[in-house]
């Protein structure tokens, strides 16, 4: 069977999960600690980051891309059909999506006020990219079936999801298409699939306890819904 190597709050590793969960693939999963390293672990990864997947026949693959993309080669496409240009429109822009994960990370992670709203700019741009992109018709990104565009951004759109729940803040303001785009992801059940079943204890303590997005301060409200910040 499949094996993940993970960090339990890893968008990187949430992309990859919910890949193997939209083709039900079976595999199982080994949390470790990101500050402790175990060298088994250093051993299989040049990088020292997460994904790690260990493969069926036992090889280690590093790197979350290059792992989404063997997930593709060896166990099928998510979709038939897709001609090469959209197939490399899709990876274009699940490319967006997922190389914002670090900037939304840093955002959540803002001690004060000044560095929410000045990290919140980027992560406000690249999901105004997508709401000009989506046609606001369809269920999913580009239809009513899920696709790699709609794995690709699963981490941002469930990470956002629990800031407004615990927060009230909410990172989509004013963007109707990605917001309901949010809303029928979480409706198919697949982002808790995709994480640990303590995943949002560890995210709450890790992003939303001592930072500016904390459910006790008092400014959250005042900077989340302007025209500079809009989160």
């Amino acid at each position: 069977m499949i094996k993940i190597v993970s960090f339990k709050i890893c968008p990187f590793v949430q992309r990859v999960t919910a890949s193997l969960e939209a083709k039900s693939i079976p595999y199982e999963i080994e949390y470790i600690r990101l500050k402790d390293k175990p060298q088994w672990f250093l051993d299989v990864s040049p990088n020292g980051q997460v994904p790690v997947m260990i493969t069926e026949n036992g090889i280690p693959l590093f790197e979350s891309d290059a792992i989404i993309e063997y997930i593709e080669d060896e166990y099928g496409a998510l979709e038939t059909g897709v001609t090469n240009e959209q197939r490399a429109l899709d990876r274009a822009w699940s490319y967006l999506g997922s190389k914002h994960y670090l900037t939304q990370c840093s955002t959540m992670s803002s001690k004060d006020q000044e560095t929410f709203e000045q990290r919140n700019t980027k992560l406000y741009a690249v999901f105004t990219k997508a709401e000009q992109q989506l046609s606001g018709k369809t269920k999913f990104f580009k239809s009513d079936k899920l696709s790699n565009v709609d794995i690709a951004w699963l981490p941002l759109l469930h990470r956002a999801y629990i800031v407004k729940q615990q927060t009230g803040c909410d990172l989509l303001c004013g963007l109707p298409k990605v917001q309901a785009w949010q809303v029928a992801l979480m409706e198919i059940g697949i982002a808790e699939k995709t994480v640990s079943e303590d995943f949002d204890e560890k995210f709450v303590g890790f992003y939303l306890t001592n930072t500016f997005l904390s459910k006790d301060n008092d400014d959250v409200q005042n900077g989340c819904c302007d025209k500079t910040s809009c989160c």
